[in-house]
């Protein structure tokens, strides 16, 4: 096999290649030669394959360039099936038990004819399962869906293909099934007889037409996201049943998210019957159920007539009459009427005898009597109406002859006639009636009408007609039926007629009638005659006797053929002595005539003609209306004529025996119809067809077969379950309920009625007890069962049922039985947590939590929960003890399954910031304990809860300044910013007037808000002089609660309501234009306004004043922490001129510390003032007022100021120096002006508290100053720029006696990680160098700690220490890069010392002597001026020498100004140094003489080594009226000697009284004589002894704590061991030599030891031993902070075995030394 590889030159160059052949024999091409490629030419090189045998082979050919090399591999592979197909199919989403599909195609992209076959799980189906494939072939494979469960179906199908060696790959086959959901919604409203919204499953129709169909529409909503098929069944019934329902559809899907229209329609066919039916909506799988009910009812025409008889009164003979009678609808469906009567041969005639009448119309019928014969006529005449009972109405009259004047015949003598044919009396003539009338064997009761007397009817009361039922009287006639009401009069036989074909016409023969007489009187029956009428009876008149017949015929005389012929013939019978009226003489006699109707027909159709062809519409029921077995039940058929000939029908009886019809026979007019009636009478519930044949126009090919079925109504009713009805186990006492359906499977209402033994009706009951079901309704029951004991029921309950209406003829009542099951039992509730701790909750904030209830019985349990509050804390038990309950609970009453959980929400809300325990318990409700009342002492403990309410607090943990405040201290800055108030405020609870607004909001409508808290703090910012930078304060929020905080600084603006400008006040007063400047330049600014901190978080915020405009800036900024405080903030500052000199009085009080009287040394207290002014400040005192508290105060200096005027620097604090000496234990008053020179003074009050400390005890000294602490410095607490920082910003040393010293270890951080930064320590400010720093400056590199100690000496005098050391930080780049521009510039300056540029041009023209004015100005000379004169131009006339105003512009641009008129004045501008970065740290202390402070801190002085002398000032006097004032100079003369002595005289009189002083503190035997002269017995004199003095005598007396004032060790020793040497030595001995030499040695080292206690007890020494030892320790630590020595280490103990030498040499040790 050969293939080319084509190599081309895709480059613009020229290619040069070379090759390698493959390195197999199987693949080789020609004999490698050099190739040479021109840009975008191409050469073919062939390959050769030959294999050897079959399998696969791989090889290469390599290729080589001048840039490199590349190879082509070398394949051939045997043909091999393989089939390509995507690696996943992902299916649509589907319902559960639907089917969803996807296709996919799949190809055969190999050599081979493939056979594939799929192995797919289930329930996945790959159509078609198997095929073959050639090359290249492809065909689509279907991939079917049809899940089972609802899950994410994600399986492999394997494909098998290949020959003889079977390869497989799969396919992921991905599908989500999921349940569908469907809803069944009624989309028409709602009628009457349901409630809306409340059955959303009931279609009710409502009352229908008889008839007419109507639809309505179901909606089917799919609730799931998966298309669902659905079918649609009706319910199955036991028995058959005419479906009045019916719906088209019966199978559908619902699309997802969407809806099914379903239409339901309703043809209701019986007149009032009330049809009920189900239709179930089945999801696929039969997974959901969802029933429809359908009602409604059918109506039919109500027609009524207005009168029910029509009286004629009398007429003569050959006239006629006319009488109205109406009749209307009141219901709103059409009615078909048909009165029953021939109007073409009758005396009485309509003009409308048949007809519609429209639904609530009324009509009025003209009837016309037209008597033939001189006789009184009578005729009942039948209203037949369509699906309505027929309606009688009686038309009678009376017609007068010349001759024959018979009775006029009225209503009354119908209404006695009916009484008296009740009675059995009609069969008798009036003129007998008369006579036994006259006898007395006949009475007329009070109505009129005759009765028998009451001796031969027994004391029986007479009868009474009663209007029997229209139907019943319709069909029980006598003739229709073998049964009738009353037995017939008079009769006539036969009653129909069919003369059948009467062809030829004149060959008809006659048909006899006969007329039968069932009276004892004679009676005439008379004919009415119709002219043109083809039948005629003859004779017209004739009389029959008593109980015998007479015979008429009947002739038919045609006068067409091929026509129809029918008529009804009209005769009366009456009793012939009502001829003529005087022939009666009792008017209770009369008797009305009867009616005598014969029906006939009759054709005269050739053999060889068709009859007319019938048109009309047949309207009949399918079913008889339902009854009770042995029931008449009866309908209505109504045929309608709608051609244009007459139609004759007639019926055969005899076919269908068990269904009566009426009329048999008839003829329907063109256009008219024929309402007939039927009836049957069925005798059991087994169904029966009925088959009538209806021939219609005498022709047995018109014979149309009405079927019709009728069934007798059993009563059938259906219980659920087959009667039985099974209880869960129900708690005892408790009430368990069921729902239990029962239904009527018959076609009639029926009554139903439950009974329960007398014994099981406080166990079981069931509502509604009776009722009523219609047809096919299912109704469902509420059963329910309270058992009284532990134990399991058997129960039974009876149902009766019966008709609605009950029939004697069928049975009253059936019963059926129903079999309960329950179970009585006890349980009990328990919580899953019994302990739940909410935690910290807001106070008035809610927060829920869920308490899980478990029921772990068998029964269910309804339960009733109780809450119980207790709250304990910090409070007022009384108080709280009527708060209100702090939890809620969403229900309070439920019930939980058996075996199952419950899950009661409960939100609680504290409203005290204390804490609360809520006592859970729960009771079992039964239906005698319903409430907690009657509970509560069957209430069990279920859980318990507990809460902490907390309000979000947050405090101020830290505080620095920059820019223009960066001088001020931090505890100055906290006394101007009111921080400690701010953060005791914070730690108490909020008013409620601070939680109006529980979150930041705009609620106000003016520029000036309303103010809902009770505290205001000032917010001052200081002073600086205009153009300064800003001053910049820094605030660390710290978040020390435990819940979130949110805090927000909400300017004016901030809570202002945006409102139209219609609406804004365009007068603002003075106050409010001064904030609207101060927020629209943003000279206050607060950055971030609000933020949330968590617990234990922290944020710094920055506050800033611009000091833009001269003057005072007041701005209220409202600090708001959500649900919690709200804080009203004056933000204040002062802005200056520049030359202006101005204190800053952070408050017009101070407070000096209490002072207790007869202190002997009052401590030096300090009151501060503050220059932020550019100017140095002098001030003065004005002591006239401290002169007059002293005068009122017996001479006694209570006030003293030792500093009564000085000068602060710029941008620095100083410090005013007050003794607070008080006499009395009360509080002192004094307001001392302070004049301020150049500026406005200040009235300054200061205050001073002295108190008794007998009566205050130990705890006042203590509470005098803090503690010795350290408070560590924030490191997150920094300002832009800072590089290094303090671990501490805050040093307390705490009470110190004097003569002492006390350090401390500062470390000084470099934060940066790229800078060193240089630091010096300002200590020029310390007073009488009392503080030491070491080291005082140095460098700190990037990332490194420099330790420092603090030293603190105090001067000599019990004073208060606050001394503020401030650390200049300076980058150590921009002190180097200063250097250098400051040695360029001197450089610069002695340059221009000696050089001068000549500009002028004509310099040869002779000019004057300049003055000394005009000479030029060189540097030097410029040096003295201000700068803004000293940059000017040469050779000007110098200006006037003064200061120039300087421009109102921000920091910096007077110095930005200099350089850019650099070149222009040609003068250099001397570099100004780096701005420092200052670092403060306070430093607090007091002082106490040694006397005070042994009195006061007994325990303490052992811990201070007292390094000096007790006076360190000689100099100055110890008393505390001022005498130390410079300005004093009444010295007494032995101080002024010693302020004349020199250093060394004064260091040597130092050292002696300090020695002397310790010897006596050390010396036990002065101790001793000082305390056997204080038990020396009492003198005379002892009286004038003071109680002070005693109790300070026995208080010496008790003290006898032996202390060391000197902490030092002891530096020798050895002394112990050379004291027993000497007593060794003193033992007696004979050699007196050895004696004396040994006493000299004792005397010698006796003098020696005394030499050494004394070098010991000078005060070098021990300096020296005490600085040894502090440079060990600071040594020790700085090692510690560089990580040398790790101080938490454990020790490390390593025991060496003891020397042998040393065990031999070593002397025991002596008792004494053990």
């Amino acid at each position: 096999m050969i293939k080319h590889l084509i190599l081309k030159n895709v480059h613009e160059k020229t290619q040069k290649l070379s090759y390698r052949c493959p390195s197999t024999r199987f693949f080789f091409t020609v004999f490698p030669q050099p190739i040479t490629l021109s840009p975008g030419m191409s050469l073919t090189l062939p390959i050769i394959f030959r294999p050897t045998e079959k399998r696969d082979y791989e090889d290469s050919i390599c290729f080589k360039n001048a840039e490199g090399e590349f190879s082509v591999t070398l394949h051939a592979m045997l043909p091999r099936p393989y089939l390509s197909f995507p690696a996943a199919v992902q299916l649509p989403i589907c319902a559960v038990h639907n089917v969803t599909e996807t296709t996919f195609p799949v190809r055969n992209i190999g050599d081979l004819v493939t056979v594939f076959a799929w192995e797919t799980p289930s329930p996945f189906y790959m159509i078609p399962a198997c095929g073959v494939l050639k090359p290249g072939a492809e065909c689509m494979v279907k991939v079917v869906f049809r899940p089972k469960v609802a899950v994410v179906y994600e399986v492999a199908a394997t494909c098998w293909f290949g020959g003889e060696e079977k390869q497989k790959r799969t396919i992921q086959l991905k599908a989500l099934a999921k349940y569908p959901y469907l809803r069944v919604s009624v989309t028409e409203e709602e009628h009457e007889g349901v409630q809306p919204g409340k059955f959303r499953d009931v279609l009710c129709f409502g009352s229908v037409p008889v008839g007419t169909t109507v639809e309505k529409y179901v909606e089917i909503f799919n609730m799931s996201m998966v298309d669902a098929p659905c079918r649609i069944e009706r319910a199955k019934d036991p028995l058959v049943q005419d479906h009045v329902f019916s719906c088209d559809v019966s199978h559908g899907v619902v699309p997802a998210k969407g809806k099914l229209a379903l239409c339901i329609r309703f043809q209701p066919q019986t007149v009032g019957e009330h049809s009920t039916d189900y239709f179930t909506i089945i999801s696929a799988g039969c997974l959901l159920q969802t029933v429809l009910k359908v009602v409604g009812s059918c109506k039919g025409p109500l027609v009524s007539l207005h009168q029910y008889s029509v009286d004629f009164d009398w007429v003569n003979l050959g006239e006629s009459l006319m009488q109205m009678l109406k009749i209307s609808n009141i219901s709103d469906v059409p009615a078909y009427y048909q009165f029953d009567i021939d109007g073409r041969g009758s005396v009485f005639s309509l003009d409308h005898p048949c007809g519609v009448l429209e639904g609530t119309t009324t009509l009025t019928l003209k009837v016309t009597f037209r008597p033939t014969h001189p006789i009184s006529y009578h005729r009942r005449v039948v209203c037949l109406v369509h699906h309505q009972e027929p309606m009688y109405v009686d038309f009678f009259g009376t017609c007068h002859s010349d001759i024959a004047k018979p009775a006029i015949l009225q209503a009354r003598h119908l209404s006695w006639y009916r009484t008296n044919m009740v009675r059995g009396l009609t069969f008798y003539p009036p003129d007998i009636l008369s006579v036994m009338l006259k006898d007395g064997k006949l009475q007329r009761d009070e109505k009129g009408a005759l009765m028998l007397p009451p001796e031969i009817t027994q004391d029986k009361p007479p009868k009474e007609y009663s209007e029997a039922n229209s139907m019943t009287e319709y069909f029980y006639d006598g003739v229709s039926s073998d049964l009738a009401l009353f037995p017939p009069h008079v009769s006539v036989s036969p009653r129909e007629y069919d003369f059948g074909c009467c062809v030829p016409l004149h060959k008809v023969e006659p048909l006899p009638l006969c007329v039968t007489n069932h009276t004892k009187g004679k009676i005439t029956v008379a004919w009415t005659l119709s002219h043109g009428s083809a039948f005629q009876v003859s004779p017209e008149t004739c009389d029959i006797p008593p109980l015998k017949s007479s015979a008429f015929r009947v002739l038919f005389q045609p006068t067409q053929l091929n026509s129809l012929y029918a008529a009804e013939l009209e005769g009366f019978a009456f009793y012939k002595v009502l001829r003529h009226y005087s022939n009666i003489e009792e008017d209770a006699t009369i008797c009305p005539s009867w009616c005598l109707t014969v029906r006939l027909r009759a054709h005269t159709y050739e053999a060889e003609r068709e009859h007319f062809i019938p048109q009309y519409i047949l309207n009949v029921p399918k079913t008889f209306p339902p009854v009770a077995p042995d029931t008449d039940t009866y309908c209505s058929m109504l045929l309608l004529n709608t051609g244009t000939s007459l139609i004759t029908f007639s019926v055969n009886q005899a076919a269908c025996p068990s269904v009566l019809l009426k009329p048999c026979s008839g003829h329907i007019t063109p256009g008219g119809h024929q309402i007939f009636f039927l009836s049957t009478h069925p005798v059991n519930t087994v169904l029966q067809q009925h088959v009538l044949p209806l021939q219609l126009n005498s022709c047995p090919g018109y014979t149309k077969e009405i079927a019709l079925r009728s069934c007798g109504e059993s009563l059938l009713l259906l219980l659920e379950g087959d009667g039985n009805l099974y209880f869960k186990p129900a708690y005892i006492g408790t009430s368990s309920t069921r729902m239990y359906t029962i239904k009527n499977c018959t076609r009639l209402p029926m009554v139903f009625t439950w009974k329960i033994n007398q014994s099981d009706s406080k166990i079981l009951s069931v509502s509604p007890t009776a009722g009523i079901l219609q047809p096919y309704e299912a109704m469902a029951q509420v059963w329910t069962f309270t058992p009284d004991k532990q134990t399991k029921y058997l129960l039974r309950a009876m149902v009766f049922v019966r008709r609605k209406n009950p029939d004697p003829v069928s049975p009253k009542s059936v019963r059926y039985a129903l079999r309960i099951v329950g179970e009585g039992m006890l349980g009990t509730i328990r919580a899953q947590k019994e302990h739940l701790d909410l935690g910290n909750v807001l106070v008035g904030d809610l927060q829920s939590c869920s308490v899980v209830l478990l029921n772990d019985g068998i029964c269910s349990l309804k339960y009733v929960l109780s809450v119980e509050q207790q709250i304990t804390g910090p409070c007022d038990p009384e108080e709280v003890r009527s708060d209100p309950l702090a939890l809620e609970l969403e229900q309070s009453r439920g019930t939980i399954p058996a075996r199952s959980k419950a899950f009661v929400q409960i939100t609680v809300r504290p409203a005290r910031r204390l804490h609360y325990t809520w006592s859970i318990k729960y009771a079992i409700c039964t239906p005698t304990a319903t409430d907690l009342a009657s509970t509560k002492e069957e209430q069990q403990p279920l859980c318990c809860i507990v809460a902490t309410g907390v309000y979000p607090t947050f405090c101020i943990a830290d505080a620095c300044s920059a820019g223009s405040a960066s001088g001020i201290s931090k505890l100055y800055l906290w006394r101007l910013f009111s921080l400690d108030t701010l953060n005791e405020y914070l730690e108490r609870d909020p008013t409620p007037r601070e939680l109006t607004y529980r979150v930041p909001t705009r609620h106000s409508t003016c520029l000036i808000p309303p103010v809902y808290t009770p505290l205001l703090l000032d917010f001052n910012f200081g002073v600086a002089p205009i153009g300064s930078e800003p001053t910049l304060v820094v605030l660390l929020l710290a978040n020390n609660g435990v819940v979130p905080v949110e805090w927000a600084f909400l300017f004016p603006s901030d809570q202002k309501m945006d409102m139209e400008h219609w609406a804004e006040n365009a007068e603002f007063s003075p106050h409010e234009l001064h904030q609207m400047r101060i927020q629209d330049n943003q000279l206050f600014s607060v950055s971030p306004k609000s933020g949330k901190l968590l617990p234990g978080q922290e944020e710094s915020v920055q506050l800033s004043h611009r000091h833009d405009f001269i003057g005072t800036d007041h701005l209220p900024v409202l600090l708001k922490v959500s649900y919690g405080h709200e804080i009203l903030l004056n933000f204040s500052g002062v802005t200056v001129e520049q030359d202006q000199r101005y204190i800053h009085f952070a408050s017009t009080k101070h407070l000096f510390t209490p002072v207790a009287i007869g202190t002997s040394h009052p401590p030096t207290q300090i009151y501060e003032l503050y220059n932020g002014s550019s100017m140095p400040v002098m001030f003065e005192v004005q002591l006239d007022n401290i002169v007059r508290i002293q005068e009122e105060n017996f001479q006694h200096p209570v006030f003293v100021c030792l500093t009564p005027r000085g000068e602060i620097p710029p941008g620095t604090k100083g410090h005013i120096e007050w003794i607070f000496s008080p006499l009395e234990a009360r509080m002192y008053l004094v307001d001392v002006p302070i004049h301020i020179l150049g500026g406005e003074s200040a009235l300054i009050t200061f205050q001073g508290v002295g108190y008794d400390l007998n009566t205050v005890g130990d705890t006042a000294t203590s509470s005098e100053v803090s503690p010795t602490s350290v408070f560590p410095g924030s490191t997150k607490l920094t300002v832009p720029g800072q590089a290094a920082t303090l671990s501490h910003h805050r040093i307390c040393l705490g009470n110190i006696p004097d003569c002492t010293k006390a350090s401390r270890l500062v470390f000084l951080n470099n934060i940066s990680e790229s800078k060193a930064v240089v630091f010096a320590w300002q200590i020029s400010t310390c007073k009488d160098k009392v503080l030491q720093i070491a080291p005082e400056s140095g460098v700190v590199q990037p990332g490194e700690s420099i330790p420092c100690f603090i030293t603190l000496r105090p001067s000599g005098s019990a004073s208060f220490y606050n001394i503020d050391l401030v650390c200049e930080v300076y980058i150590q780049e921009s002190l180097v890069q200063y250097e250098k521009d400051l040695q360029e510039w001197e450089r610069a300056k002695e340059r221009q010392a000696v050089e001068f540029t000549i500009t002028e041009k004509d310099l040869e023209t002779k000019k004057k002597p300049k003055s000394p004015a005009e000479r030029p100005l060189d540097f030097a000379d410029t040096e003295n001026l201000p700068e803004s004169s000293a940059v000017i131009r040469k050779f000007k006339t110098l200006p006037p020498i003064k200061n120039h105003p300087m421009p109102k512009l921000p920091a910096g641009h007077f110095q930005r100004r200099l350089l850019l008129d650099k070149e222009a004045s040609q003068v250099c501008v001397k570099p100004e140094p780096p701005k420092p970065i200052l670092l403060h740290l306070g430093v607090t202390a007091r002082s106490y003489s040694i006397e005070d402070f042994f009195s006061n801190f007994t325990l303490e002085l052992p811990k201070y080594f007292l390094s000096r002398p007790f006076s360190n000032r000689p100099l100055e006097s110890k008393f505390v009226d001022g005498s130390r004032d410079r300005d004093r100079m009444d010295m007494d003369p032995k101080w002024l000697s010693l302020a004349a002595a020199s250093k060394q005289e004064l260091q040597i009189v130092t050292d002696i009284l300090t020695g002397i002083i310790r010897g006596l503190l050390e010396n036990t035997q002065f101790h001793d004589a000082v305390r056997r002269s204080l038990d020396e017995p009492i003198p005379y004199f002892s009286q004038f002894q003071c109680e002070e003095s005693a109790e300070l005598q026995n208080r010496s007396q008790c003290s006898t704590i032996p202390f060391r004032v000197s902490a030092s060790p002891d530096p020798y020793p050895e002394k112990d061991g050379e004291r027993k040497e000497m007593r060794q030595e003193t033992s007696p001995n004979n050699n007196l030599l050895e004696s004396w030499e040994r006493m000299s040695e004792i005397l010698h080292h006796e003098q020696l030891r005394k030499q050494k206690e004394m070098m010991s007890r000078q005060p070098a020494f021990g300096n020296l031993v005490e600085l040894v030892l502090e440079n060990t320790l600071q040594n020790i630590l700085i090692e510690a902070s560089r990580g040398e020595v790790v101080l938490t280490a454990r020790p490390r103990v390593i025991a060496l075995p003891p020397s042998p030498s040393r065990r031999i040499t070593s002397p025991a040790p002596s008792p004494s030394r053990a």
